[in-house]
């Protein structure tokens, strides 16, 4: 029997818990192919746009005394979502294996989908699991990064991102009026790189070569290879292309996110290569309600990089006074980030708003212009 006092908190929790209704959807468009697997991008980002304008902002903040035993309902969502989200990946495989009812362009909508919940779910559960400093969260953490070929993302988030965000070090920092288009394969090439020298940096202060066995990248490329061979053995070169297809759209996604999150945004160079310590002002903030739940409020991202530590149900809002803030939910920023010329024309004029509110003692842009950003247009 579940007592009145964990009813509430599984009550309270249960928003966060949204994700779990992309599952019998996802099997419901897969049954039913043409227009019906439109439903699952619509779901996600169109859905939860409209919602957010009926739900509004959500200003208010967990009390940070919370115990870590008082969070187990919401925390349960994101250790339970690599089992689930492996049986939809490799089970979608073997369904298009077996059936003939979706022709080509079907099975590629439907892995489009398929991609939406391992990149708008999947690698959002996996950043949350991947700060903790439990050993199986990590793990799990590696696990779903696995399953989209992206099992460097947790190198470069913990060692490059976090440290360097909002400077020319950080690849995932994206630079003022670099459009996403070029943003994109830059970081794919250069997150990469920054990944495996910063743990080849870290073995070497031990006296370690990069090939030592505790190299996390050898565990990387082992998951990573584990998934394609089932992939193949469910569904021979076309599981592993479908396999492979979803991934990267997982990966379009999670890049989408990080170009929004500190677009344009700069610490303050102290000299000599240093810079100000990370505070809330260099991530842009989103406060709304239903997009919060489904990223399980991602979009409080200044008080993230604030206290990277700290779970999500206790992540903290800011005002503007505080964290910049961004017009709209992620699901509307993400979109308008496709069209660089809209994006530039909501963006810049915020850019150049925090630069004024924040660092009016710097007149002169142009030296951070040229060492973070490409120049103005």
């Amino acid at each position: 029997m579940i007592s009145a006092t964990q009813t509430a908190k599984l009550q309270s929790a249960l928003p966060f818990w949204l994700s779990l209704g992309l599952i019998p959807l996802i099997i419901f468009v897969a049954g039913q192919g043409g227009l019906w697997l439109l439903l699952m991008p619509l779901s996600t980002w169109w859905l939860f746009s409209v919602l957010d304008w009926f739900t509004g902002l959500n200003l208010e903040n967990a009390d940070l005394e919370t115990s870590e035993d008082q969070l187990f309902w919401y925390r349960l969502i994101t250790l339970i979502w690599f089992p689930i989200q492996f049986c939809v990946i490799f089970g979608m495989i073997w369904y298009v294996s077996v059936t003939d009812h979706l022709n080509t362009l079907e099975q590629i909508l439907l892995f489009f989908g398929v991609g939406v919940i391992s990149g708008t779910i999947g690698i959002n559960y996996s950043h949350e699991l991947m700060h903790q400093k439990n050993p199986v969260e990590r793990w799990l953490a590696d696990l779903l990064l696995a399953t989209v070929m992206y099992s460097h993302f947790r190198s470069e988030h913990l060692l490059v991102h976090h440290r360097y965000v909002g400077t020319k070090r950080d690849p995932v920092t994206a630079r003022y009026n670099e459009g996403f288009h070029r943003f994109f394969p830059r970081v794919l090439r250069e997150s990469l790189v920054s990944a495996f020298k910063a743990e080849k940096a870290m073995l070497a202060r031990k006296g370690l070569p990069w090939h030592h066995r505790s190299n996390p990248f050898w565990r990387y490329w082992a998951l990573q290879a584990g998934f394609l061979i089932l992939a193949f053995a469910i569904g021979g070169v076309a599981g592993v292309a479908l396999f492979l297809y979803q991934a990267i759209t997982a990966i379009w996604q999670l890049e989408l996110t990080n170009y929004i999150e500190h677009y344009g945004l700069t610490r303050k160079h102290l000299g000599e290569g240093k810079y100000e310590h990370v505070q809330p002002r260099h991530s842009w903030n989103a406060a709304h309600k239903a997009s919060n739940w489904l990223l399980i409020n991602l979009q409080r991202h200044s008080d993230h990089h604030y206290k990277p530590d700290r779970r999500f149900p206790l992540l903290q809002n800011y005002t503007e006074a505080e964290a910049p803030q961004l017009p709209y939910g992620y699901p509307v920023m993400t979109a308008a980030a496709m069209i660089p010329p809209l994006w530039r024309r909501v963006m810049n004029p915020r850019v150049r708003k925090w630069r004024q509110m924040y660092y009016p003692e710097i007149t002169d842009w142009k030296p951070y212009n040229k060492a973070l950003h490409p120049a103005p247009r």
